[in-house]
Formats: C-alpha cells, sequence, structure tokens
C-alpha cells in the first residue's frame, strides 16, 4: 500500500470492500445494532481477502500459502501498531477495542490453509477440527462484539457455527464434486461399501450414497438442536439474527435431506417454506427459553 491511512481512511477502506462483497458476513444486516457495523465490516474485509488468495483461481498452491503467511504476519504486525496496511490499521483498533481474541483469526487463517490442502475428511471428528477453525471463529467474533463471554453461549455457537458450516457442504455437492472436492466423511462412505474415490469419478448414484447423506444430515441436525442453547444469552436484536439463521440453515438442510438426488441437486426454499422459516424466526426470538430447554445435546458438545 503507497499512501498512509489514517484511521478513520482504514475503516472506510474496510467499509468500501465489504459493501463489494458482503454476501457471506452480515455486514449489511439491519439487526446489526449501527455502532458495530463498522468492526464488522472490518472482521468481514480481513476473512473475504484471506479467503481470496486461497481461492485464486491457478496460482500454484505455494504462492497461495505465501500469500496467506504474508497475511498472517501484517496481523502480527497490527499487534505492535507496526502494519501500514488500512486493514490491519482498523482491525488493531477493533481488537483493542472489544477485546477480540487475536487466536480466532489465527484459526480463519488456518482453515483458508486447509482449503489449499484438501485431501478429504476421515470422520465426523476431522470435520468438526475443519469447523473450529473455519466458521465457529465467526460465530465467537460475533459475540465478542456484543461482549457475551460466558462459556456455555461460546459452546453453543459453536454448534451453531458448524451446523452451517456442514450444511455448507451437503447443499453444494452438485457444485463441489466435479471440482474434486467429496465432503462427506471416508467412514460413512466405507460403511456403504463406497469410496470417495466413486464419488468424484460419479461411479455411484445418490440411493447408493444416501445411508452416508443420511447419516450428514443428522449429524448437522443435531448440532442445530444444540444451538438453540445460545438463545437466552443473547439480546433481542442479535438474538432475532440468530433465529434467521438458525431458522434458515435448518431449512435448506430439512430441503436438502429430501432432494431425490442430492449428488445432482441443490436445495431450493419455496414460499411455503419461506412463510415457515418466518414464522420460526418469529418463535425462536419470542420464546428462546422454551426452545433452549427442549434442545437434544450432542455427546461433548456442552
Amino acid at each position: 500500500m503507497e499512501k498512509d491511512y489514517t484511521l478513520s481512511q482504514a475503516y472506510q477502506y474496510c467499509d468500501m470492500i465489504a459493501k463489494q462483497h458482503y454476501e457471506n458476513f452480515p455486514t449489511a444486516s439491519l439487526l446489526l445494532k449501527q455502532s458495530l457495523r463498522p468492526a464488522v465490516a472490518v472482521i468481514y474485509t480481513f476473512a473475504r481477502t484471506a479467503d481470496d488468495f486461497a481461492d485464486e483461481g491457478d496460482m500454484p498452491k505455494h504462492e497461495r500459502l505465501r500469500k496467506l503467511d504474508a497475511w498472517e504476519h501484517q496481523l502480527e504486525l497490527s499487534l505492535l501498531a507496526k502494519s501500514e496496511n488500512p486493514v490491519f490499521i482498523a482491525l488493531a483498533d477493533v481488537m483493542e477495542k472489544f477485546s477480540l481474541p487475536v487466536q480466532l483469526f489465527r484459526d480463519l487463517l488456518t482453515a483458508f490453509r486447509m482449503d489449499i490442502n484438501f485431501t478429504g475428511f476421515e470422520n465426523l471428528e476431522e470435520l468438526h477440527l475443519y469447523a473450529k477453525y473455519s466458521a465457529n471463529p465467526v460465530g465467537r467474533l460475533m459475540l465478542s462484539l456484543h461482549r457475551i463471554d460466558d462459556e456455555h453461549a461460546l459452546l453453543y455457537s459453536d454448534a451453531i457455527c458448524t451446523a452451517l458450516q456442514l450444511t455448507n457442504f451437503w447443499q453444494d455437492l452438485k457444485i463441489d464434486i466435479p471440482n474434486g472436492r467429496c465432503y462427506l466423511a471416508r467412514e460413512w462412505l466405507h460403511e456403504a461399501n463406497i469410496s470417495v474415490e466413486d464419488i468424484l469419478v460419479g461411479n455411484i448414484n445418490s440411493k447408493q450414497a444416501q445411508p452416508a447423506l443420511q447419516k450428514a444430515i443428522h449429524e448437522t441436525e443435531l448440532l442445530f438442536d444444540v444451538g438453540f442453547g445460545l438463545l437466552p444469552y443473547l439480546p433481542f436484536r442479535l438474538r432475532m439474527q440468530i433465529a434467521a439463521t438458525l431458522a434458515g440453515g435448518m431449512a435448506i438442510l430439512k430441503t436438502t435431506s429430501k432432494l431425490e438426488d442430492p449428488l445432482h441437486q441443490r436445495p431450493v426454499l419455496g414460499k411455503f417454506d419461506w412463510l415457515k422459516v418466518s414464522l420460526k424466526i418469529g418463535l425462536l426470538t419470542l420464546l428462546p427459553k422454551y426452545y433452549a430447554n427442549s434442545q437434544t445435546k450432542v455427546r461433548g458438545q456442552v
């Protein structure tokens, strides 16, 4: 970066980037308190830029990893107030204001490195480990921005974020498999007498893969159930936002489970589905303790 950025200019830079690419982070959410939006835009810009490095076309792996290393170096410099990059000038201010753990940002970079070096997942534990780095830090950062640090709340948030990450995997099989990526655990496929290689080369159909797919859906449903426990910890506006996230994620997962050919189809929510989602959002928002008390706890999660 050639110019010297003031703190205000650094925030403006991040806001500009976030507004161009806000689809994967809630920078534009009307439910997010206005005072928090600049901080969320900064966090989003940090993550989005790193994600772009990881996904950068045909660039060799070592070059993408080098860019992520350089990005992490800027993160470390920001802790010493020595970075001249506008993203990290703003991020240092956000971390200080909200006492955000720097390890959460390191974890996100770990996930992007895992994406570059992707070799698939052996079992559910490996899927959870990936989500620990790729998804859970986002939820924890959002809670930190709202000054929520209760350990149970953090674990409930992890359950939601992991469930959303897995839901994203299962809904996108049609897209990922042709690109050489199968996120279904090898252990599940082995139990169905098939392999990742069978999936990738198209030797099997959705009926043959159904046992593994149903296992994936079931484990993800359990995580969503655990996530209900987060609702009572949240202020109203954030609770409504998380309720919308839960309701939408569960609806996509349910629709995915009903696809005739999930290896070649993606879930689409119809008008009636959206009506049910809207109703669910209201119930989760207004009756948080009811849903928290009726949750199904996943062993080892809380």
